[in-house]
C-alpha cells in the first residue's frame, strides 16, 4: 500500500506509481501550457481531472474547455496540449497507463500495453 497527500505547488511531479499506473500532479499558472501540438505520450493513456481552475484542452486539433470535474480521456497517441485560460492556476491530477514518466518527471520509454 501507498499513500501521499497532494500538495499541488506549482509544475508537474509524479507523485504515486507502480509498474501498472501512476499519478502525478500538475500545477499551471495563468497562461502557461503544458504540451505542444507534437506532444504525445506513445505508449500511455492520461487520465486527467481538474481539480480546480479553467483552461482548454487541444487534443488531436479540437479544443475543449476544462472546468472543475471535468475527466479528460487522452488515448496513448493522441497529440494535445493543456493550457490555463483562466485567472487562477490550473490544478490536475493525471493517472498514466502504464507509467509515463520517472520520478524526476523525465519521459519513460514507451511502456508495454
Amino acid at each position: 500500500m501507498k499513500r501521499k497527500t497532494l500538495k499541488f505547488s506549482p509544475g508537474f511531479r509524479v507523485a504515486l506509481g507502480n509498474d501498472l499506473a501512476e499519478a502525478a500532479e500538475m500545477v499551471l499558472a495563468p497562461g502557461d501550457a503544458e504540451g505542444d501540438s507534437g506532444n504525445r505520450h506513445r505508449g500511455a493513456d492520461q487520465w486527467l481531472f481538474v481539480v480546480s481552475g479553467t483552461g482548454v484542452a487541444l487534443i488531436n486539433r479540437k479544443r475543449y474547455p476544462l472546468r472543475e470535474r471535468t475527466l479528460l480521456l487522452i488515448e496513448h497517441g493522441d497529440l494535445h496540449e493543456i493550457r490555463n485560460s483562466g485567472s487562477e492556476p490550473l490544478r490536475t491530477l493525471n493517472f498514466y497507463i502504464p507509467p509515463a514518466y520517472a520520478k524526476d518527471g523525465k519521459t519513460l520509454p514507451r511502456g508495454k500495453r
